[in-house]
């Protein structure tokens, strides 16, 4: 029997339709329109209508039923204490290339809870691998036309998905796929790709499978496997080398070419790491068909390099601004070093005033296989930045920090690593124009 839980308000917007009709922090949503609220989902779909009844119970256990005239999907104002208003649902997969069992021991402990929510995927764009989901999950994802939904499909090859995923079931999910997308389901895909395990003819195998997705499947990126330092025991998994990113890249290519022309999408998309193992050229703006997997790291340096060089290029014109000397530093991780370098050359280079030194961080903490920004911890910031020339601020890129908390992956906060460091840290948002105006200003 499924746990009911109680849908508790957290806050009501001010100059909300819930505010007007003083519901307070503290109430609970009981129904909509009679049917009882399993998750967040439900609410959103029931409370789409013009006209709603909504029964809410005050503390003191009074309930209010409360009729609501409004516009078509008006919001009500009403945060929950529970955003999900459900119970997450942990993940039932072993993945061989799972980076959460290459974690050491003795982190917070919310680092180790592996998600496979479908509802998540509609929420925050997490990937999922339809494993975990019900057919009345499918159902009710038809019957609400939630899209876009994210999905890790790692190979359609039925056989090979079951191993990889640890899941004797996990080539039957694939079905839902089919479903969602004969429905009209918009979906966006992704493929882990594993050295010698589902790359090569089996890459080639998954693409042309996909493609009979189109157009409702809109896109899918082909990242590497993240490989840590702490993989004892563990399915023996090698990293890439350059030639191998430049047959992956040869691969996705082709299809990009084969598809394009029928579909208006190059639906098929190589990760950034990629490019950068290959020694290739990052491709141009419109090879992206508008960032859709920008979150999977496909198109995050284009992107940033673009809305840079626009910045700059508008700053050289405008009308002259004083800009006093000063010394600063970046650190990123070794992927994007190269990039952030090569901009920061370029406001030197106008500003000779401005002194910006760039530090490439070794990951230590998780292995030097581990390039991006977003798994720098602090004790590694602290240790390689430690004597070297910071200037009077320290720019990081905001990935490095909890989402909406100053603290790294390591637990260590922004506070103690200033105060080691003895210096100010700004982090910056991803764009290029924040990149530029931190520099600057």
């Amino acid at each position: 029997m499924k746990k009911e839980h109680l849908h508790i308000v957290e806050r009501v917007a001010p100059g909300s339709i819930a505010e007007e009709l003083e519901i307070e922090a503290g109430d609970i949503l009981v129904e909509i329109n009679g049917t009882k609220i399993e998750d967040i989902f439900d609410y959103q779909y029931l409370t789409q209508e013009e006209y709603i009844e909504v029964l809410i119970q005050k503390p003191s256990g009074e309930e209010w039923l409360l009729e609501i005239d409004k516009e078509y999907d008006e919001d009500l104002g009403i945060t929950f204490e529970n955003g999900l208003m459900d119970d997450y649902r942990s993940c039932h997969n072993r993945c061989i290339f799972c980076f959460i069992d290459q974690m050491p021991k003795g982190m917070r402990d919310t680092l180790y809870f592996k998600d496979d929510d479908s509802r998540l995927s509609f929420l925050q764009g997490n990937y999922v691998t339809l494993t975990n989901m019900s057919d009345e999950d499918v159902d009710r994802i038809i019957r609400y036309h939630l899209s876009p939904i994210n999905v890790s499909f790692q190979t359609t090859n039925p056989e090979l998905r079951c191993k990889m995923l640890n899941n004797r079931f996990a080539g039957q999910a694939l079905e839902k796929a089919w479903r969602l997308a004969a429905a009209g389901i918009v979906m966006n895909g992704q493929i882990v790709l594993c050295k010698g395990v589902n790359d090569g003819a089996e890459l080639e195998r998954s693409i042309e499978d996909l493609s009979k997705y189109l157009p409702n499947l809109e896109s899918v990126s082909v990242v590497p496997v993240g490989l840590s330092k702490y993989r004892e025991g563990l399915f023996p998994l090698a990293p890439f080398t350059k030639e191998d990113a430049r047959q992956v890249l040869s691969v996705v290519h082709k299809w990009q070419d084969r598809l394009f022309p029928e579909y208006g999408l190059h639906f098929i998309h190589a990760s950034d790491e990629w490019y950068i193992l290959a020694g290739e050229e990052l491709p141009e703006e419109e090879r992206y068909d508008g960032y859709l997997q920008l979150e999977n790291g496909v198109g995050m340096l284009r992107l940033l390099i673009n809305e840079f060089q626009e910045a700059f290029e508008a700053f050289r014109h405008t009308k002259s601004v004083t800009i006093p000397p000063r010394e600063l530093s970046i650190a990123t991780g070794k992927l994007a070093f190269r990039f952030i370098k090569e901009m920061a050359a370029q406001v030197t280079a106008l500003f000779p005033q401005i002194t910006v030194h760039v530090y490439a961080i070794r990951n230590d903490f998780f292995g030097e296989m581990i390039t991006v920004s977003g798994l720098l911890t602090g004790q590694d910031l602290c240790a390689q930045l430690k004597g070297q020339r910071l200037g009077e601020k320290l720019l990081l890129p905001q990935n490095v920090l909890k989402s909406g908390e100053p603290v790294f992956l390591d637990d260590m906060t922004l506070a103690e690593l200033e105060k080691a460091l003895q210096v100010r840290i700004d982090i910056v948002k991803s764009s290029g124009q924040d990149f530029l105006d931190a520099i600057l200003w």
